[in-house]
């Protein structure tokens, strides 16, 4: 049987070993749920991924935004999206980092929207 990972090129799937991975983050992600969490996060990103103990790479990938790689680490759609909500990013920004393209871009040649 082929390697699931080979499938798919250059798309992380999110599997059980990918999702025990990323269980942190996504927990720390999820967390923002809370508005008292929304909150500290606003304060100082930092210290409350450390309260998670994200390992640096993950800590990295939160910090910068880094959509593709928070889910090449383990992180699920659905729980690194309320990054978003403290951000106030629009879910269009993390589909076009997640298909590597331009935002505008993403929006004409993916949406149909005229820019």
């Amino acid at each position: 049987m082929a390697d699931t990972q080979d499938t798919i090129p250059v798309t992380p799937l999110f599997d059980r070993p990918r999702a025990l991975r990323g269980y942190k983050m996504n927990k720390m992600a999820n967390g923002l749920g809370n508005p008292a969490n929304r909150e500290a996060f606003v304060a100082d990103e930092a210290a409350y991924i450390d309260r998670y103990g994200l390992s640096d790479e993950e800590k990295t990938a939160v910090m910068q935004r880094d959509w593709h790689e928070m889910v090449r680490l383990g992180g699920n759609l659905f729980f690194i999206l309320k990054i978003t909500a403290v951000d106030f990013i629009p879910i269009t920004q993390v589909g076009a980092a997640q298909a590597s393209m331009d935002h505008d871009d993403f929006l004409r040649d993916r949406l149909g929207k005229n820019i």
